[in-house]
C-alpha cells in the first residue's frame, strides 16, 4: 500500500488501485468515501454507515483491504489517535483480518492533492 496525506492506493498483483480517501461531508455532519474523487459511501454514525464499490469491479481483496484500511483511518480520526497509534491500529487490524502481508509493505510518499 502507499500512502500520501490521507489518500491512499493498495497495490494487488502489481497493479495499484486508488487513490482511495475521505473528505467531511459538506454540512460536517458525516465523513464521505472516495474511490478517485468518486463518492462510494459515507459514514454518518456508529449505527450509520455504508459503502458500495460494485460500480467500480474492483478485485475482492482491494475491496477488502481499502475496506479495513478506511476503518481504521475513521476511528484513528473519530477518537483523536496520534499518528502513532493510528499506524499501529491500522497494522493491528490488517493483521487481524488477515491481511498482514498489506501491513508489511506500507510506502509513504509526500502528500500532494
Amino acid at each position: 500500500m502507499r500512502f500520501s496525506g490521507s489518500q491512499f492506493w493498495v497495490i494487488h498483483r502489481r497493479r495499484q488501485y486508488g487513490p482511495f480517501d475521505y473528505q467531511w461531508s459538506k454540512d460536517f455532519s458525516g465523513i464521505e468515501l472516495l474511490y478517485q474523487g468518486e463518492k462510494f459511501g459515507e459514514y454518518c454514525s456508529v449505527e450509520e454507515i455504508y459503502a458500495d464499490l460494485k460500480p467500480f469491479r474492483l478485485p475482492m481483496r482491494v475491496v477488502e483491504v481499502a475496506s479495513v484500511v478506511l476503518g481504521a483511518t475513521l476511528y484513528g480520526l473519530l477518537n483523536g489517535l496520534s499518528e502513532t497509534e493510528k499506524r499501529e491500529n491500522l497494522v493491528s487490524q490488517l493483521r487481524k483480518h488477515g491481511l498482514g502481508r498489506f501491513a508489511e509493505s506500507i510506502i509513504h510518499t509526500p502528500h500532494r492533492k
